[in-house]
């Protein structure tokens, strides 16, 4: 359960207990944040860890977080993270490594709502991941 007031983040019983996310998001009031798909490019439009999917996550999240930051929120706000991942993965083996870095970023306590696809590629072939997110900012 979220201790903020504007959401409520849930896994209701008669559902699959979750791993690291939460199957429901509601946002009760507030503005909304959208922040479109982040890859792996710093400041300057340089991709970040050429074939190093730890070094590309770590660059996606500090990313959203910089998103975040200009539209008032935090990762405490977030409600709905998607996940864009290349094919070109073992997504098994990869999952810890994005759910480690992930970890230090939001409230694991109360995770956001995810969503993780596997796609053939993404626009650029040396990105290997792709990663929007939800915000609900408290009016108050």
């Amino acid at each position: 359960m979220s201790d903020r007031p504007n959401v409520k983040l849930s896994s209701p019983t008669a559902m699959h207990k979750p791993v690291g996310y939460s199957h429901v998001a509601e946002v009760i009031r507030g503005k909304l944040v959208y922040v479109a798909g982040q890859v792996a490019l710093d400041v300057e439009g340089n991709l970040v860890g050429k074939n190093d999917f730890a070094a590309q996550v770590r660059q996606v999240f500090q990313n959203l977080a910089a998103a975040l930051h200009a539209a008032g929120a935090t990762f405490r706000d977030v409600v709905k993270l998607n996940y864009y991942c290349a094919d070109t993965l073992d997504i098994a083996i990869e999952l810890p490594v994005l759910r480690a870095v992930r970890d230090g970023f939001v409230n694991t306590d109360a995770p956001p709502a995810s969503t993780l696809v596997v796609v053939r590629r993404l626009v650029r072939p040396e990105w290997l991941i792709e990663v929007e997110a939800v915000a609900a900012v408290s009016a108050d």
